[in-house]
């Protein structure tokens, strides 16, 4: 593929995985103009594609006619990538069911097309480690966040084997659909932003388990507190508001004590053999009513929209 192919209009992409991020970046491609293949294992999930991203159209005010028609629904992985300038694999979190399906990308797509794995925290250099060489030289990692449609990051993963002709075309192509695309020089599990939230949680689950509050309070203590600077003033600007010789002196103190186990926190051990699985299942690190579940996703849902209408992307 010519270089800077992905400014012309109408490249076909290729999406293998409709479910919750698969037809979520599927749409965002078809609203950028583009003709988009998608594929599942299940059929029950892929024929439920078009009703899901007509609802997210609706929601988002977009005429919906245009979009759907450029998305086809495709029964098998060969005819989703044939002839596709940009292959993106939306899988469960599976290593080997990763590795598996590249092996037939690698066969079925163009040898010129950019394959990428939307994995949020197995290394990409692992899941395209057996992959022939002209295949794992175009193999990038684009890690969106849910929903795809509303949250502007996308991270772009570079591999110890990518091309970075390649890379800088993922990063490119991010920006071309309207994306703020960040790059991740070393591939490292959970990658930049994975990281920083699980670390978070880890000590918010810590503090629970400890006895030192319950988990509504540690949401409180979040959106009522420090998390209201959050989409203005991020960690590293906050700490230089605050002064690095203040930041250290307050580390000294509270680094200590931090939770530092290597292991998923026993509390999550216990909530899940007592089946308390979180939303799903009505009750987790906190009780969920029907309720308090809708309320919550529409609450989530209209803040995303709202920051998205005024511009603040």
């Amino acid at each position: 593929m010519p270089e800077g192919d992905f400014r012309r209009m109408g490249f076909q992409v290729g999406i293998v995985g409709a479910g919750l991020m698969g037809h979520g970046i599927a749409q965002v491609f078809a609203m950028g103009g583009h003709p988009v293949r998608i594929t599942d294992a299940d059929e029950r999930v892929l024929s439920e594609v078009p009703q899901r991203i007509s609802a997210s159209l609706i929601e988002l005010g977009i005429e919906k006619a245009s979009v759907l028609a450029r998305i086809r629904l495709t029964p098998s992985l060969a005819e989703t990538v044939d002839s596709c300038a940009v292959v993106i694999e939306a899988v469960p979190e599976k290593i080997e069911l990763k590795r598996a399906l590249f092996q037939q990308i690698a066969e079925m797509a163009p040898q010129d097309a950019l394959l990428a794995t939307n994995t949020s925290s197995i290394p990409v250099t692992e899941i395209g480690r057996d992959l022939p060489g002209h295949a794992r030289r175009r193999l990038v990692g684009l890690h969106w966040w849910n929903p795809p449609v509303l949250i502007p990051l996308v991270e772009v993963i570079r591999t110890e084997f990518v091309d970075s002709a390649f890379f800088d075309r993922a990063f490119e192509l991010m920006r071309l659909v309207g994306k703020e695309p960040v790059r991740v020089e070393k591939d490292i599990p959970g990658f930049i932003g994975n990281r920083l939230m699980h670390a978070f949680w880890r000590e918010a689950i810590s503090l629970v388990d400890a006895g030192v509050c319950d988990a509504d309070t540690i949401d409180l203590v979040v959106k009522r507190g420090f998390g209201l600077r959050l989409p203005v003033l991020g960690p590293m600007e906050n700490a230089d508001l605050v002064g690095l010789e203040l930041t250290r002196d307050i580390q000294r103190v509270i680094f200590p004590s931090l939770e530092r186990s290597s292991e998923p926190s026993p509390l999550l051990d216990r909530l899940i053999a007592e089946h308390k699985l979180g939303m799903r299942s009505g009750e987790g690190l906190r009780k969920w009513t029907p309720e308090q579940i809708e309320k919550t996703k529409r609450e989530l849902s209209a803040h995303l929209f709202s920051v998205l209408r005024n511009g603040k992307q």
